[in-house]
């Protein structure tokens, strides 16, 4: 979601450095060498039949179930009001040693398509083959993330236009679920009837965000919104190769355990929370079983209420409430945050 904030002061903004003056110019530059630049506006001449996009209004949709039906997912995917498409999705199940794993991902590309279409092509592909995928999964997901991430600035080294991408991501791996996120698409989970973002929107103007990327000496300035170097509105994602040094692709990752009090997931892009918040997505979901028939529902409330981006909906639903089979349980990490919460509780 792109929020405005009010326009900088010289007491809260930090003046940039010679060196910080000169990337801005370069980046300046970089936008003015092609016709246009999705960094400012999102729109290029790449992609208008890529995945998601069929050249008229109508969206791309589908879904499926898992093998022995714990989990049901659905898809819905459009260029909205864009010229072009950015968005990218992936919904997968796979047998990894024996044990099915769902895999779910919301890409949404800038300056260009190819950062986005890379990450959904790699990025399952490269975490399944992690050696510690099903024993340290976060750590999994951290390492596949930035290393993804390299590769795809290597590919795409012959490239003058800069590209980057978002990637909102859920792995369904025993009775866990983990989300990764970078950049500003986002997840929402219905727990216990209630709408809980298990991601951030990773923007410049926060806090912390804000002294990183000034602490690896880049800035954040208002350009009709706060933008890293005065160019880019997020402040993690792939690619970027120009602003990598601030720009990282280290994703933050939180875990649930999947019992009878986790209802559903929705992962999308910023076309969606835009328009419609968290609350509102979950109340339009809750009612409607089909997954499939949900994520439409939530593009078309998008499209309706006027949505300016593509929009891309990805629902997964915990089918009676559980993916947890026999003898599995939580994490040691999420039985210990359990524990620390209910010992606050007690104390209370």
């Amino acid at each position: 979601m792109h929020e405005r904030s009010p326009g900088p002061s010289l007491a809260a903004t930090r003046l940039p450095s010679p060196a910080s003056l000169l990337l801005l110019l370069l980046l300046s530059l970089s936008l003015l060498a092609g016709r246009s630049h999705g960094w400012w506006c999102r729109e290029d001449d790449e992609g208008c039949s890529l995945m998601g996009f069929r050249g008229d209004d109508s969206p791309v949709t589908g879904g499926g179930i898992s093998e022995k039906g714990r989990f049901s997912y659905g898809f819905a995917s459009c260029a909205g009001k864009r010229a072009s498409m950015e968005d990218f999705y992936e919904t997968r199940v796979d047998d990894v040693d024996g044990e099915t794993v769902g895999l779910f991902g919301v890409f949404d590309g800038h300056g260009g398509a190819r950062a986005a279409e890379y990450v959904k092509k790699h990025l399952f592909s490269n975490l399944i083959k992690h050696p510690k995928f099903m024993t340290d999964t976060k750590a999994a997901i951290a390492e596949t993330f930035n290393h993804t991430d390299s590769e795809f600035l290597k590919a795409d080294s012959s490239h003058t236009r800069d590209a980057g991408s978002t990637a909102s991501t859920a792995i369904l791996v025993g009775g866990r679920l983990v989300v990764a996120n970078v950049g500003d698409s986002r997840a929402v989970v219905s727990k216990g009837g209630k709408a809980i973002a298990v991601s951030r929107d990773h923007k410049p103007d926060q806090t912390d965000e804000r002294q990183r990327i000034e602490e690896a000496g880049g800035f954040v300035m208002w350009a009709g919104t706060w933008r890293v170097g005065g160019v880019l509105a997020v402040s993690r994602a792939f690619g970027d190769k120009l602003l990598k040094q601030y720009v990282v692709a280290d994703p933050e990752i939180k875990e649930e355990v999947v019992d009878s009090s986790l209802e559903f997931l929705i992962l999308a892009s910023d076309g969606l929370w835009d328009v419609v918040t968290n609350d509102e997505a979950v109340a339009m979901v809750k009612p409607i079983e089909d997954p499939e028939q949900a994520a439409k529902g939530l593009l078309q409330e998008a499209s309706q209420r006027g949505s300016a981006d593509n929009i891309t909906v990805v629902i997964v639903r915990f089918l009676d409430g559980t993916t947890t089979s026999a003898g599995d349980g939580p994490s040691e990490e999420v039985a210990k945050d359990q524990s620390e919460e209910a010992a606050k509780d007690q104390s209370s």
